[in-house]
């Protein structure tokens, strides 16, 4: 992590608010640090999920409608005097109306996303992930920077059991939660019985495709097909990227669209390798679908869909790698594996991935400028990325909270800027709650008008979850 990285420059905020974050204590633990550095942080709940896991002082919980939650959080921005949003899945609906608030006041929002290096790495940019990262497009910058080579990052441990136990409980706790938000809806459907039985069917399927797939790796990368086949790696069904930064409605107007330009302009000697998502084994199974669809195009025995293959043999034996937006993109280029993304895509360098169209990258994929990515790949470590699971260890987390320990908030700080900012939040007076006037109306200067019930919880205590009571803005 440099001196650049948001993560350095987010622990040298004072007022920090936190949204909905990863499901997992992660949030907790990162509140835990910014505390460290000398921050107060505000953690705003909006299911049961949220409260399970983020236990400590200063959450307040949103019990609103989603039409009431510009007004109240852009109010909250204001009566606490907030100086960083931090918040993970910038798609969420409350996540993309938090930052359109934010920007309307100029207060910097911080997106957390996984990692664009996996594994051990998770993904920290302002004001935008993915397509709408802020990282530059030029392959002249890039190539400008020094060819490093930077030091592996530590093991964060995490499995796909422990995520299967964190993401049944938070749904299990959201279900019990629901009388205390009755309003809020969460992104996508959870159901705790419906997901654990899910996560299940993901280990038995997973199970089951190694054994029914046996040897086809093998022969996949034997001297007879290596470099004789392009790979497409699906991104999960529900993945925002497709729908907010491509042309593409969903996954299977992808595989499609893919198949159909595979049909028309691949040679005939030529393979095509569809790689289910590993995280989508529970939800999904495209076989049907690519069997028709292989006999409708005269593909039969041309298309192979498989699953949990070990991704980096593969790379390192497919002619050419066909994204969407997908980060499988970059380790495609690691392993000298030509690339072409087919929406927007933050690594989309002229330079690094194919120009297009599809049809050309068919006959001719290329071949991947290794010293252009070394360049690339270092920067993006050193501004976007931190040495940490959502859901196993961070050793980033704890490298900071250590130096906190030894050296104290001012140290923390001075350790990645060099001073403390001139006003920290402990010598300031406490932000007052502006006084309401009758009919909801707000005092001059103390932001957008709330009515009194939802005002009231931007200062009270989270209360256990087994005393109900009626949620503000219910009569809205």
């Amino acid at each position: 992590m440099c001196a650049e990285s948001p993560l350095h420059e987010l622990l040298t905020r004072r007022r920090v608010l936190l949204l909905q974050g990863p499901m997992g204590p992660f949030f907790a633990r990162l509140a835990e640090v910014l505390e460290a550095a000398g921050a107060r942080v505000i953690k705003v709940n909006f299911n049961g999920g949220d409260r399970w896991f983020y236990r400590r002082s200063g959450a307040i919980d949103y019990r609103g409608r989603l039409q009431a939650w510009d007004d109240w959080l852009a109010s909250l921005l204001t009566v606490k005097r907030i100086d960083a949003v931090v918040l993970f899945g910038q798609a969420r609906p409350v996540h993309r109306v938090a930052r359109a608030v934010a920007r309307a006041q100029g207060v910097p929002v911080y997106v957390f996303e996984e990692g664009y290096l996996r594994p051990d790495y998770i993904t920290l940019e302002r004001e935008g992930v993915n397509g709408d990262s802020g990282l530059p497009r030029e392959a002249a910058f890039y190539a400008a920077r020094p060819d490093e080579r930077l030091p592996e990052p530590v093991p964060t441990g995490q499995s796909f059991w422990r995520m299967a136990w964190i993401a049944t409980m938070y749904c299990l706790a959201m279900t019990l939660g629901k009388p205390w938000y009755p309003h809020h809806v969460y992104h996508r459907p959870m159901n705790p019985l419906h997901q654990g039985w899910c996560w299940l069917r993901g280990g038995w399927r997973k199970w089951a495709r190694a054994w029914q797939q046996r040897g086809v790796l093998e022969d996949l990368c034997s001297p007879q097909r290596s470099k004789r086949w392009f790979l497409l790696p699906l991104q999960v069904h529900n993945d925002s990227q497709i729908v907010h930064h491509s042309p593409f409605d969903d996954v299977r107007e992808v595989i499609r669209q893919v198949m159909h330009s595979f049909a028309q302009h691949a040679s005939a000697e030529h393979g095509l390798v569809i790689k289910h998502h590993p995280m989508d084994r529970a939800y999904v199974d495209y076989g049907r679908f690519i069997d028709q669809l292989a006999r409708q195009l005269g593909l039969q025995g041309r298309v192979r869909y498989v699953h949990d293959l070990h991704l980096p043999t593969l790379l390192k034996h497919a002619r050419g790698v066909v994204v969407v937006n997908s980060t499988v993109g970059l380790q495609a280029l690691f392993h000298h594996a030509p690339v072409i993304t087919l929406g927007d895509c933050f690594y989309a360098v002229p330079g690094l991935v194919h120009p297009g169209p599809l049809s050309a990258f068919w006959q001719a994929p290329g071949k991947v400028d290794a010293a252009l990515f070394r360049r690339f790949r270092a920067y993006l470590i050193r501004h976007t990325q931190i040495n940490a699971s959502f859901y196993a260890d961070a050793p980033a987390l704890q490298l900071l909270r250590q130096a906190a320990a030894a050296a104290g908030a001012a140290g923390l700080v001075a350790e990645f800027q060099g001073s403390m900012p001139s006003q920290p939040w402990a010598d300031e007076p406490p932000p007052q709650q502006a006084p309401l006037y009758a009919g909801g109306e707000a005092a001059p200067g103390s932001g957008a008008a709330m009515n009194d019930a939802d005002f009231s919880s931007l200062a009270e205590p989270q209360e256990p979850l087994r005393q109900p009571r009626s949620a503000p803005g219910a009569q809205a």
